[in-house]
C-alpha cells in the first residue's frame, strides 16, 4: 500500500510520461478534490494510506487526463473569481483573462453607480458557463438587471446550474438566444459584454488537443478572420444600446485594429484596446455617443 506521498509521485510521473502539462499540479487537484480540500491543504494526508475507493476515483481520474481530457473536466469544477463553478463540455473552461474583462466591466459599472446612473441592464451574450454574468453579479455593489444569453441550450443549463450552485439563482437570468436577435425595442441595454469565439477557422486545426478535442468548437471558431461575431454584434449594440451605452469585448491577439475600425465604422467612440499581462491584445470597449 502506498501512502498519499508515494501515490502522488508516481500518478506525476506517469502523466509527464503521457506529456500532460503540468503533471504532478494535475495529481494533486486531483486529490484535494478528493480529499474535499485546497491543494495547499495536502501537506497533513501525505502520511495516509488513502482508501481503496479513493485509489479506484484516482485511477479513473488518471485515466481521463491521458487521455487529453483537460483537468478542468476531470475535476468537474474550477474557480472562477471568488466563485467555484461547474465545468462541462457544455462550455468553454473559464479562465483567468475573462476574470480580466470582468474587472473592466464592474469598473465601469462602479462608475456608472457613483455618477448616480440608474440600475443597469447588463447582457452577457455567448454566456456558456454563465462565469462572466454570475461574477459580475456577486461582485457589483448595485442594482442590475443581468441577462445571460447563448445559442446552445446545453450551454444555458449549465450557466443555471453555477446560478444556483452560487446562491445567485435570483438575481440573474438566462436564455437561450441567437445573439441578440430577440430585442425587439432599441435603447433597452446599458452594457453589453461578451468572450464571444474569436480563433481564425484556419487556426482551430492547430489549436492543443485537449481544447480542441473536448471544448465545444462553436465557442472558439470565429470564421476567417476570427472576427465574425464581432462585425454582426456591434452593428446590433449600436441600436440597442442606450445612449451612452458601452460595449466590453474580450478579443484575439492581433485584433485590436480590426475592432477599432469595427467600433468607428458603427458609430461607437472612446473605443479603447488593451493588453492582457502578457503583453497581448486581449480587451476591445467602445461607448454609444
Amino acid at each position: 500500500m502506498k501512502t498519499w506521498g508515494e501515490l502522488l509521485k508516481l500518478c506525476g510521473d506517469y502523466l509527464a510520461g503521457k506529456g500532460v502539462p503540468d503533471a504532478q499540479v494535475a495529481s494533486e487537484l486531483l486529490m484535494a478534490r478528493l480529499l474535499n480540500c485546497g491543494r495547499g491543504f495536502l501537506s497533513p494526508h501525505l502520511a495516509e494510506t488513502p482508501p481503496e475507493k479513493y485509489l479506484e476515483a484516482m485511477r479513473r481520474g488518471m485515466a481521463r487526463l491521458a487521455k487529453g481530457e483537460p483537468v478542468q473536466y476531470v475535476l468537474g469544477e474550477w474557480d472562477f473569481r471568488s466563485l467555484t463553478l461547474t465545468c462541462d463540455k457544455r462550455a468553454l473552461i473559464p479562465r483567468p483573462e475573462t476574470e480580466e474583462l470582468v474587472t473592466r466591466v464592474l469598473r465601469h459599472l462602479e462608475d456608472r453607480r457613483k455618477a448616480g446612473a440608474e440600475a443597469p441592464v447588463v447582457v452577457d451574450v455567448g454566456t456558456g458557463s454563465g462565469c462572466i454574468l454570475l461574477a459580475l453579479a456577486k461582485e457589483f455593489r448595485g442594482e442590475a438587471t443581468f441577462l445571460g444569453l447563448d445559442i446552445s441550450p446545453a450551454a444555458v443549463a449549465l450557466a443555471g446550474e453555477n446560478a444556483a450552485r452560487c446562491g445567485l439563482a435570483g438575481r440573474v437570468r438566462f436564455a437561450v438566444a441567437d445573439g441578440l436577435d430577440d430585442f425587439d425595442e432599441p435603447e433597452t441595454i446599458d452594457v453589453l459584454v461578451s468572450n464571444p469565439p474569436y480563433i481564425p477557422t484556419a487556426d482551430c486545426a492547430a489549436l492543443d488537443p485537449r481544447i480542441r478535442e473536448h471544448e465545444p468548437m462553436n465557442a472558439l471558431d470565429g470564421g476567417p478572420e476570427g472576427l465574425d461575431f464581432y462585425r454582426r454584434f456591434v452593428d446590433d449594440a449600436f441600436n440597442l444600446l442606450k445612449p451612452g451605452g458601452a460595449v466590453f469585448f474580450e478579443i484575439g491577439d492581433g485584433q485590436g485594429e480590426a475592432l477599432k475600425r469595427i467600433f468607428f465604422d458603427a458609430g461607437f467612440d472612446d473605443i479603447r484596446i488593451e493588453p492582457d499581462y502578457a503583453g497581448h491584445d486581449r480587451y476591445a470597449r467602445a461607448r454609444l455617443p
